[in-house]
């Protein structure tokens, strides 16, 4: 039986019971941000933690101040690890923050940026904390032969398994322990059934986060969180569940809200979005900003087997010239694979040309959240891109989050766009000290 989904109000209204703990220097925290800094002080305490849920419910923090507190109680000249998706999201997640508030936790922190690690010192003991990426299967040689007394994942479902289970591998240490924090993912990703599922046998502690566990969201940002998500995002991200995705992709998309007859007398600035095709279609739209909202201008969209011929680089490249028109845009951003077609556009030296961003979910997640607070707009006259969102749905197969490879050309294009215009915004996290026992 599926849970009952919160709406807004009720949302804010358990926001509104939370308990929380008020310290010296201005440090609030939540009852579950407690026990995350308090659980590995207890005897016979768990041989490791998960902590799931909402974004922006406070864990990240937390555990990573959680982790080095109980690394530097508990040993001294060890090995650690903190590992991410990529470096740049661990020293983004996890090292500047603790960068930030490690002199009022009374740590000494010693950055070493050229061979990825920190030395973090308590009094008299010191350890050293390793920083892995863990993008692909590959990833799992780069820890592979360490002695680890304990791991951190942050974004542990985004990592490949043979990676995540390589890092806990490592932790041979007596006393080592494991530390997992992750955003919910479809039901059936395996970190939920070999971990979260299986973590009563496996001795893992598991705290499930929501929205309202983190003290610095008022009420402000709490709704707009609400009203920026939409359907299985909205179960994901707001309500922290791992639910599957199913039927179509952006239900939220209608013609009343989301496509516009008339367009903005001037525009500030502009860009296309292509996605490029030979069999397939290849469908390019320029957009315009105009107070605040991004505009589908026009858009080109050539099926070859519709028009019963392919048409060359060249002569797409004439395509986007007149889909430009009088317009400058200020930059051309193409489907990454599309390397014969960029070269072409770079030969021409008119457009300043970028290879797209192809992170197919969190750009379907940044469309649906732009969709939703009106932030795009599409032209009636864009009429493949509007078919496109009517017909674009989740694979049924497989478990996982994937597109059907049908009608997804506009999609591409749209996406390209938005990811690399209308970035995730990170909100601000203020924590002071929190005096040590």
């Amino acid at each position: 039986m599926s849970e009952r989904i919160l709406n807004e109000s009720e949302i804010l209204e358990r926001a509104g019971r939370r308990r929380v703990r008020k310290y010296g220097g201005g440090l609030v925290l939540s009852e579950k941000q407690e026990r995350v800094l308090n659980w590995w002080r207890r005897r016979n305490c768990c041989d490791g933690i998960i902590c799931d849920g909402a974004v922006r419910s406070g864990k990240t923090w937390s555990m990573s101040i959680s982790f080095v507190m109980w690394a530097s109680c508990t040993f001294t000249g060890h090995d650690f690890a903190f590992c991410g998706k990529t470096i740049t999201s661990v020293k983004r997640n996890l090292v500047v923050p603790l960068m930030r508030t490690a002199k009022k936790w009374g740590f000494r922190v010693k950055e070493y940026p050229s061979k990825n690690y920190l030395e973090i010192s308590l009094g008299r003991r010191e350890n050293r904390f390793y920083l892995f990426g863990g993008r692909d299967e590959s990833s799992a040689s780069l820890i592979q032969g360490m002695t680890l007394a304990g791991v951190l994942l942050d974004e542990a479902a985004l990592m490949p398994r043979s990676f995540v289970e390589q890092a806990a591998a490592r932790c041979s240490v007596r006393g080592s322990k494991l530390w997992f924090n992750c955003n919910p993912e479809y039901r059936e990703h395996w970190f939920k059934k070999e971990w979260i599922d299986k973590a009563e046998a496996k001795r893992i502690l598991y705290l499930h986060f929501d929205l309202w566990d983190n003290p610095s969201m008022d009420k402000d940002t709490l709704k707009r969180y609400c009203r920026f998500y939409s359907g299985t995002f909205y179960e994901r991200f707001v309500l922290g569940r791992w639910v599957s995705t199913e039927g179509m992709i952006y239900p939220m998309f209608s013609r009343e809200r989301n496509v516009c007859t008339e367009l903005p007398e001037s525009f500030e600035k502009y860009a296309v979005s292509c996605d490029y095709g030979t069999v397939n279609p290849s469908s390019f739209g320029l957009w315009g900003l105009s107070g605040g909202v991004w505009y589908r201008i026009r858009e080109y969209y050539y099926d070859s087997r519709r028009e019963g011929r392919q048409r060359t680089d060249e002569e797409h490249y004439i395509g986007l010239e007149r889909l430009c028109g009088g317009t400058e845009p200020e930059q051309v951003i193409v489907d990454p694979s599309a390397a014969s077609f960029i070269e072409c556009i770079r030969r021409h030296g008119r457009y300043r040309v970028t290879a797209a961003k192809n992170d197919v979910v969190s750009g379907i997640r940044r469309v649906a959240g732009a969709i939703s607070t009106g932030q795009i707009k599409i032209h009636e006259s864009c009429g493949d891109c509007i078919r496109e969102f009517g017909l674009y749905r989740w694979s049924e197969n497989g478990g996982a989050d994937v597109p059907v490879k049908e009608n997804d050309h506009a999609m591409d294009d749209v996406r390209y766009f938005v990811s690399t215009y209308l970035k995730d915004r990170a909100e601000a996290f203020f924590v002071a000290a929190l005096p040590r026992p």
